[in-house]
């Protein structure tokens, strides 16, 4: 049990956190920054829905969204965004059906089996949810860093060169978050599934044991107590 409390905990933590960080991540600015940062007066970062460029003396920030969904964007930018909006989505909902399946939550209390598969479902949509996150952070970053490269290596220099930046590499650490926690929860807890199981299955036959036993020893002294007292009325009969 306490081994089982444990690894809830460790998950819902990662959970917590992986839920969070690809949250930031998708509705921040920062998922590519200028690489020339010595050479400019400003920060500039472009994110999934808006360009923003700080002033490195002041701290002065401008941002800049861009045009509508509907308006023609680079691929790499409309995928990134539904990607990264449904790994929000699922690991969201992961984890607060990790909640509901704690043990320390009051809800279902007596249907232990049933709180169990809640944390294994929790730990599917966990797993899920950190494919598509991989997927768009790892796509983005390799795709930043392939343009630069390209541009390097035939000496174009186009005013402005990027690289990624924090947002990418929290859009990394949620995925990764995403998939350390639901190994735990369906791996592991699938193992108490079938502990659990094994435990109560042996339990309800002896209560089941017990009630038949009981209804045995009813129907046996039934008859005696009713003998008995046809008896006693047969006494006051002859008397």
């Amino acid at each position: 049990a306490g081994m089982k409390f444990f690894l809830q905990y460790v998950g819902c933590f990662f959970a917590f956190f992986s839920a969070g960080f690809l949250i930031t991540s998708t509705w921040t600015d920062c998922w590519m920054v200028n690489a020339d940062d010595s050479l400019e007066v400003s920060t500039k970062c472009r994110g999934l829905w808006w360009e923003c460029v700080t002033n490195v003396f002041d701290g002065i920030q401008t941002c800049d969204e861009y045009d509508s969904i509907y308006a023609e964007h680079p691929v790499k930018l409309v995928l990134t965004r539904a990607m990264m909006i449904t790994a929000d989505i699922l690991s969201g909902f992961g984890f607060l059906f990790l909640v509901l399946g704690l043990d320390c939550v009051k809800f279902l209390p007596d249907e232990p089996l049933i709180k169990l598969r809640i944390c294994l479902v929790s730990g599917v949509m966990l797993l899920i949810a950190g494919l598509p996150g991989i997927t768009g952070s790892v796509w983005y970053a390799v795709d930043v860093y392939v343009e630069r490269s390209s541009l390097l290596f035939h000496n174009v220099f186009l005013g402005i060169q990027y690289k990624f930046g924090w947002s990418c590499w929290l859009g990394m650490a949620g995925s990764l978050g995403c998939f350390l926690s639901g190994s735990l929860l369906t791996c592991c807890m699938y193992l108490f599934r079938e502990t659990s199981s094994g435990r109560l299955h042996p339990a309800y036959s002896l209560r089941k044991g017990y009630s038949s036993a009981a209804t045995v020893v009813t129907n046996v002294h039934l008859p005696s107590s009713q003998t008995a007292t046809a008896k006693m009325y047969a006494v006051d009969t002859r008397v």
